[in-house]
């Protein structure tokens, strides 16, 4: 079908000249109107003298369940400061085979969709939705203003199996999420401070983290002036893990002959590792009678209490009063796992202190750190882990 006088709102600038339907969608050609200006597509200025013209296809938002090509005869135009070059478009960007139109449907829901359903959605390629989104979310990072933090977050999470983790970066203060890097090393999270550079370094005043050595040292090689702030989650895990469970673990082996006895050890394993507050009600009797049994394991979770005061605001000589006291008894308690967590936990004081100082902790990167996850369970997981750390950063852009 051929129509010379069709002009619709949806291409500014052109005339509908034919219009064909094929086995692979509805095909549309586009000619210039004669009277539409022809303006450079560099420096938008206005040309009056065409260099000659050529047919680019481009792709448009499906109609009615079937796809649309643009067969559009564009114009070289002659321009007094850019030199011969195409005309500028305003539904199409330079060398783009998509309109813009759908490039900002198919961006738009990136941010919902995993990438195979959107290319369901608009019938475009696998490369080509990825490239549209990469294209996007480089905007979106470009048009964010420059990060002036002072205060830090530090965590991982798992990028993939077989103990593969990525670090992120938070700032304390704005909640935006500054770096993404893969690995915890001190070789993987260097290219962060090299990034934030030595002036806004400087003005780093404090940083939560959990015990990783890797990041404490870090920290102090390039922000000298930052106190380490250690997270009460990570440490109360880690004595979880290390001295409740191995007792428990320690205890159930002890009454390996009596083979109810051990599996009522064995079986009580979350209700001595979460707090008394969350045990259910039809629970408690349970955790009384496995705790009054077990002496070692009675002691170790009285023990983690008193830990988690450690990290109530008080003043410094109370704390380092109840810190000694602590330390006493858990090295005079005879229990091998509690001893040697004591043993390593000294040495990490001075971050415990700094809680008083800088009420900070990693929970706020941790809620982070669990949409990462929903994000990467969506996609079905990310072959170029750049572009899910880019992901990553445009989604939490941080509070104004």
């Amino acid at each position: 079908m051929q129509d010379n006088n069709l002009d619709l709102p949806f291409w500014e600038g052109f005339r509908v000249w034919n219009f064909d339907r094929r086995a692979d969608g509805v095909w549309i050609s586009l000619m210039p109107q004669t009277n539409a200006p022809a303006n450079c597509s560099k420096c938008d200025a206005l040309c009056g003298q065409v260099h000659g013209t050529y047919w680019r296809t481009v792709r448009e938002m499906p109609m009615f369940g079937e796809a649309v090509w643009l067969l559009v005869r564009l114009r070289r135009v002659k321009c007094a400061s850019c030199g011969t070059c195409a005309e500028r478009v305003s539904w199409l960007d330079r060398h783009a085979r998509v309109t813009k139109r759908l490039a900002d449907f198919t961006g738009l829901w990136c941010e919902r969709l995993p990438v195979a359903h959107v290319c369901k959605l608009t019938g475009l390629h696998w490369e080509t939705v990825r490239r549209i989104e990469r294209q996007r979310l480089t905007s979106q990072l470009e048009a964010l203003p420059q990060a002036q933090p002072t205060k830090l977050v530090m965590d991982e999470f798992a990028l993939f199996k077989g103990h593969r983790y990525a670090t992120v970066v938070l700032d304390g203060d704005t909640r935006q999420v500054l770096w993404v890097g893969e690995g915890r090393s001190r070789q993987a999270v260097r290219p962060f401070f090299e990034w934030l550079g030595a002036e806004r370094c400087a003005r780093i005043q404090a940083v939560a983290m959990d015990m990783n050595t890797a990041f404490d040292l870090e920290v102090k090689k390039h922000c000298r002036k930052a106190k380490v702030v250690y997270d009460l989650f990570h440490v109360i895990a880690k004595y979880g893990r290390e001295v409740i469970d191995r007792v428990r673990v320690d205890e159930a082996n002890r009454h390996r002959n009596d083979k109810p006895a051990r599996q009522f050890v064995k079986r009580g394993r979350w209700l001595v590792l979460r707090t008394p507050q969350n045990v259910p009600a039809d629970q408690v009797p349970v955790l009384d009678k496995l705790l009054a049994a077990n002496h070692d394991l009675m002691t170790v979770y009285v023990m983690k209490a008193s830990l988690k005061e450690l990290w109530q605001p008080t003043c410094p000589w109370r704390w380092r009063a109840a810190w000694r006291n602590w330390l006493a008894m858990a090295q005079t308690s005879s229990i091998a796992p509690l001893q040697l967590f004591a043993r390593r936990l000294s040495s990490y004081w001075r971050g415990i202190l700094a809680r008083m100082h800088w009420p900070m902790h990693t929970g706020q990167l941790e809620g982070i750190n669990n949409r990462i996850k929903v994000m990467k369970r969506m996609a079905y997981g990310y072959r170029d882990s750049a572009f899910f750390f880019m992901k990553i950063k445009a989604a939490f852009p941080g509070n104004p």
